[in-house]
């Protein structure tokens, strides 16, 4: 793999950081602010909407600004946003602050996984889009622990003040590493614009919003289901959200693996076994130890799904794929958006702390049905093509001469 996937992995690492390390402090900051938990829980919803608006934004803003170019420019935003946050003297101004960082995330990953697939031979093309997207998964290891654990003791200030600076190391690692790649010619909005008439992008699309909806549904309030129901202490969200982090790098690499062979039986597999797990969670969660080991489940099957679903985006978009890639990111976000919100209700209707979990299951569930649809439309187009296809090659018989 090239060096390149390093620094888009470097950027990737920063920019994970700030989005799950929020799910560890939610307590400290609704604390600080006076809020209540569900409310706090919007820095996840607007982060989330943020990446989904700002995806297809930044991206067609971005049409004639080489590709490296732009993804520095990303950064810049990220880093803005999140020093904006760490010095937020009310809530509002910490929700804009969330908002602008997020404004980086679903372009940087839309883009940059068009520059890694075009980095590698296409028969590598899932396993350099999940190479990137590991700097994702190993944040919610070492990013998203440390920063939690940083927010409890020296307060969560301190923590996007330190994943600022993971925003400046990763600009420069863009700047050092990422080549220069030219942007296809003849290429205009309106190509990129054509993509989404594809029925399979828009299937593909719909599956990332529920299956990755499933995982934030349960993961978004991990810190009041681990303390009032399982029974951990505070300090002990920390090294669960390493369980989760290494469930999410496993996944991660074993979903970019298994996509360059099989991507939808990857899926198929993926969707069922993340709905089951989210449907027992709402049981295993009162036990300390299967809790545990459903938290390291949830992020595998959960991100085993993003590098075929980003795949399966590029492969059907072919030709014109950055703004597809990137509002596939926002996909992602909008199935955060969707569960926090929707696990935030069901929380305020008395309901208990394992209710999302339901929301979760029910989500990743309909993603299932989904992938089923798409790969029946998938064969169907295609028969017509097959049959054409082996008459054509059937040899024709000459008639006889006498």
């Amino acid at each position: 793999m090239p060096l390149a996937l390093l620094a888009l992995a470097i950027g990737a690492f920063g920019i994970g950081t700030t989005e799950f390390v929020i799910m560890g402090l939610l307590p400290e900051v609704a604390g600080d602010f006076g809020v209540s938990i569900p409310t706090a829980g919007y820095l996840v919803t607007g982060y989330a909407l943020g990446v989904m608006f700002g995806a297809p934004l930044m991206t067609a803003l971005g049409q004639r600004i080489p590709r490296k170019r732009m993804l520095m420019l990303l950064l810049g935003f990220f880093i803005v946003g999140n020093l904006l946050s760490a010095v937020a003297p009310v809530f509002a101004v910490m929700l804009i602050g969330r908002v602008v960082a997020s404004l980086a995330h679903g372009a940087f990953f839309g883009i940059g996984s068009v520059v890694a697939a075009e980095l590698v031979a296409p028969q590598k093309k899932a396993g350099a889009i999940a190479m990137m997207f590991t700097g994702l998964t190993v944040a919610n290891v070492v990013g998203v622990p440390l920063g939690t654990l940083i927010g409890q003791m020296a307060g969560w200030r301190v923590t996007f003040t330190v994943v600022a600076a993971l925003g400046v190391i990763g600009l420069v690692g863009i700047a050092k590493l990422v080549p220069d790649l030219p942007k296809p010619d003849g290429v205009r909005l309106r190509h990129e614009l054509a993509a989404f008439k594809n029925v399979q992008v828009v299937l593909a699309m719909a599956m990332t919003v529920l299956g990755f909806g499933g995982v934030f549904a349960a993961i978004t309030y991990i810190a009041p289901m681990m303390t009032h129901v399982a029974g951990f202490a505070d300090g002990s969200v920390t090294w669960l959200m390493v369980l989760f982090g290494l469930g999410m790098v496993a996944g991660n690499l074993t979903g970019g693996r298994f996509a360059d062979r099989a991507l939808m039986p990857m899926l198929y597999v993926s969707l069922g076994a993340l709905a089951l797990v989210l449907a027992l969670f709402t049981v295993t969660a009162h036990n300390k130890v299967l809790a545990a080991v459903s938290i390291v489940l949830i992020g595998a099957f959960g991100f085993a799904t993003v590098p075929p679903l980003q795949k399966r985006v590029l492969d059907q978009a072919s030709g014109a794929p950055t703004l597809a890639s990137a509002v596939n990111i926002g996909a992602f976000n909008l199935g955060n958006a969707l569960s926090a919100w929707l696990g935030g209700m069901v929380i305020a209707a008395g309901l208990g702390y394992t209710s999302p979990n339901w929301v979760g299951a029910v989500l990743a569930a309909a993603a299932l049905v989904l992938a089923v649809l798409s790969a029946a439309l998938e064969r169907r187009s295609s028969a017509p093509s097959l049959i054409v296809a082996t008459a054509a090659e059937q040899p024709r018989t000459e008639p006889a001469h006498h």
